[in-house]
């Protein structure tokens, strides 16, 4: 998936766990861990939101698109 998610990043940056970001975004810790890991197919942009607003930074500091070599796309 060309998408990388670098919410790990930012939440080492906030010193924050996952389970209080989890918290204060509203959502499941487990739920938190797929769209950390890159599994989840979508982001709703309310869930988003949240989450910059808790981690004070911009959508662009979560995610980013790589491109997929030639061989592996």
């Amino acid at each position: 998936m060309p998408i990388v998610v670098d919410i790990d990043v930012m939440l080492a940056k906030r010193k924050m766990s996952v389970g209080n970001l989890a918290d204060r975004v509203g959502i499941t810790p487990a739920n938190l861990a797929v769209l950390k890991n890159g599994r989840a197919k979508a982001v709703r942009f309310a869930t988003l939101a949240a989450l910059c607003e808790v981690l004070k930074c911009q959508p662009g500091d979560l995610l980013r698109w790589e491109a997929e070599d030639a061989a592996g796309g």
